[in-house]
């Protein structure tokens, strides 16, 4: 049962890895682009996200951890 004017998977050009070279290589090039802005934010994220050593608030100081 197919609708009115939709191709079969044989009639797509890309079904049963019949994509073209330039396709495949968009593809691929995509997912490296993404995994290096990936690496490169976990890199940024955990090299600048140290949280402060200092405990307590302005009304009730507490101990500085931070070594002198």
């Amino acid at each position: 049962m197919s609708l009115q004017g939709e191709p079969s998977l044989d009639q797509i050009d890309d079904y049963n890895n019949n994509e073209s070279p330039e396709k495949r290589r968009t593809v691929r090039l995509v997912i490296i682009g993404i995994l290096i802005v990936g690496a490169l934010y976990a890199l940024v994220k955990y090299n600048f996200s140290s949280p402060s050593d200092y405990v307590g608030t302005v009304e009730n100081p507490g101990i500085n951890t931070a070594k002198p």
